[in-house]
């Protein structure tokens, strides 16, 4: 297991227009945005080719996505954190603002980044040793189904012997001693294997069986606690309360449960968790991704020394020795910060990023301006990645046998709709096109389930007669929000 990345060979292959490519699948247009944060991966992987003494002192280059809200910067960041393998985390700046009294300390992120770290790795091993535990799981279930047969009582002389029994023996009532010895109980492996090859056929599965399984119920006594600065003492005491030894719980499952929960407590044993949160501590450092969302709702300056202000460049302070790289303590030991690559984002209409404090402004050296979205884009968002809203709502109502066939006119029309909206109230962006599909598709997932196997074409005349009432309406703000 590569500690870094899940496949050094696919991070060669990832190419800045490679990685361009591939987040085109699923994100319209923002050419400029894709450019950065693909060579920002890619250095990552440069990075590692460098010696040592100089690779270590290649600092990543942190990235500021402005632009307004619904244009794609959280998916930007999502998806390239998927494609590289790494470790993502995103937060709301705005959470961190009254820091000590309700909001979170700002070290969470990184705490949240090891655990996710951890939780992929393990994820990754689970899957690779998924045959092993598969196996072990099968023998455990057939000891469930099968149980051993119980070893005969000894009734001849010295049956006693070695038990802590005094036995006295009687000669004459020995049986004669015989010319053979009496054979011994053949083991039922007959058996055991027909009943394995049964189960592998799944002629099995319609039987239930009770098996003893790890409680992995997690303790939520001390849950309350959480999110008021304290997260590490609590995981710290989490921890020592289930140190106690492992429970273990009675379940009555069919069978491919049973053997499916067999093979999960299988793979846990076998992975080895000392190398696992070791490794995983390693790639949060070297590839995490945190994304830290609207920047511009703690831009403010302070003024006065008073207000929410105060507040708001505190949060950039304390956001500031992450960034620039320290050392936090998490429950699987230290995180360094240094090579994490940072990616802030906000909409910046109020205040701008010359408004946040000038050491964090030099923190975030790559600064792209997204573009807000017109009604052509739209369209290109509903049609053409593979997780199009269409092609969602299609997939939805196909459950219920109604095959949904969505005109270009009609996609069209609610491109138009929702870029009008947007332009007569608050832009939100391709966030829109999910009210709209719900308000034009609403009567038909309602009833869905009685129609039966049944085409409906959803046409620009479908869309504009769901849509009348709202269309008429000069305060759409009361219908699409």
């Amino acid at each position: 297991m590569n500690p870094v990345s899940p496949g050094s060979k696919r991070q060669e292959s990832l190419t800045p227009r490679a990685i361009v490519e591939e987040l085109d699948r699923y994100i319209v247009g923002q050419k400029a945005a894709k450019r950065a944060v693909a060579v920002a991966l890619r250095n990552r992987w440069r990075r590692q080719q460098v010696a040592p003494p100089m690779r270590d002192e290649i600092a990543p280059k942190n990235i500021m996505l402005i632009g307004p809200t619904g244009v794609g910067k959280t998916e930007i960041a999502r998806r390239l954190a998927r494609l590289a393998g790494a470790p993502f985390v995103k937060v709301e700046a705005s959470k961190f603002t009254e820091v000590g009294y309700v909001g979170r300390d700002v070290d969470s992120m990184v705490r949240d980044l090891a655990e996710t770290a951890v939780s992929m790795l393990r994820d990754e091993e689970r899957e690779r040793l998924r045959p092993r535990a598969r196996e072990n799981a099968e023998e455990r279930l057939l000891d469930v189904l099968l149980p051993p047969t119980p070893r005969p009582p000894r009734t001849g002389p010295g049956a006693g012997v070695g038990a802590g029994v005094s036995t006295t023996i009687d000669a004459s009532l020995s049986p004669p001693p015989s010319s053979a010895a009496p054979p011994p109980p053949s083991e039922p492996n007959g058996t055991r294997e027909s009943l394995r090859r049964l189960l592998r056929e799944g002629k099995l599965d319609d039987r239930m069986v009770e098996i003893d399984t790890a409680d992995s119920q997690p303790s939520s006594t001390i849950d309350v606690f959480s999110g008021m600065g304290m997260e590490e003492m609590v995981l710290n005491l989490k921890d020592m309360m289930g140190q106690g030894g492992r429970r273990t719980r009675r379940r009555r499952l069919s069978v491919p449960e049973a053997l499916d929960a067999l093979a999960e407590e299988e793979a846990g044993k076998l992975i080895d968790m000392d190398r696992l949160v070791k490794d995983a501590v390693r790639r949060a450092e070297q590839a995490g991704i945190i994304f830290i969302d609207e920047l511009d709702k703690i831009a403010g300056r302070e003024s006065g020394g008073h207000g929410p202000d105060v507040s708001r460049e505190g949060v950039q302070r304390d956001l500031l020795p992450i960034v620039e790289g320290s050392t936090v303590s998490t429950k699987y030991g230290t995180v360094k910060t240094d090579h994490v690559l940072f990616i802030a984002a906000g909409a910046f209409h109020v205040s701008k990023p010359k408004d946040l404090i000038p050491e964090l402004q030099g923190r975030f050296p790559i600064r792209v301006e997204l573009e807000s979205l017109n009604d052509g884009d739209f369209v290109r968002i509903l049609t053409e990645p593979e997780n199009a809203l269409t092609k969602q709502y299609t997939a939805l109502l196909a459950t219920e046998n109604v095959t949904v066939d969505i005109q270009p006119d009609a996609v069209a029309e609610i491109a138009r709709i929702a870029a009008s909206v947007n332009a007569r109230m608050e832009n939100i962006g391709a966030r829109r096109l999910h009210t709209i599909m719900e308000l034009v598709l609403d009567d038909l997932a309602f009833e869905a389930p009685g129609l039966g196997p049944t085409r409906i074409p959803i046409t620009a005349a479908y869309v504009k007669q769901r849509l009348d009432g709202v269309l008429r309406d000069e305060d759409l703000s009361q219908y699409i929000l």
